[in-house]
């Protein structure tokens, strides 16, 4: 069972990442934090293999948050999920310690992809990610 953590300042959002998650046997979303206080108190509370966290977050953004989280809890990957294009915000997430990054405008067949390909200890990378990376 993947274990896994959603994090956005939207509660709808949120609401929504879980119903696609929730038909993927295997998942289970054991918390939901709309900032980062709230994402540390539940990685103290509970076990967790992922963490589905948007960059535009109050008070410390998604960047900053991943790059603690690759040093504070290392067996913890982290998928940013974002507005934000991929060409400008991926290649700094994945830079910063990011397993994956995806545009929240992707399909939800995506999502479950990129929540497994992570879970599995790879990087995920999106077509419109790998051709910026390309490019770079």
């Amino acid at each position: 069972m993947t274990r896994i953590v959603l994090v956005d300042d939207h509660e709808i959002v949120r609401r929504g990442i879980r119903g696609i998650l929730a038909e993927r046997a295997g998942f289970e979303v054991v918390g939901e934090a709309g900032d980062y206080p709230g994402l540390k108190r539940l990685l103290r509370e509970m076990a967790v293999d992922v963490v589905v966290m948007d960059i535009g977050l109050p008070g410390k953004s998604g960047i900053e948050i991943v790059q603690g989280l690759a040093t504070e809890y290392p067996q913890v990957r982290t998928l940013m999920l974002s507005i934000y294009p991929e060409d400008q915000y991926g290649l700094r997430a994945l830079r910063s310690g990011a397993a994956g990054y995806l545009n929240k405008a992707s399909a939800p067949e995506e999502l479950v992809k990129a929540v497994e390909t992570v879970a599995a200890g790879r990087k995920y990378v999106s077509a419109a990610l790998a051709q910026a990376l390309v490019d770079n």
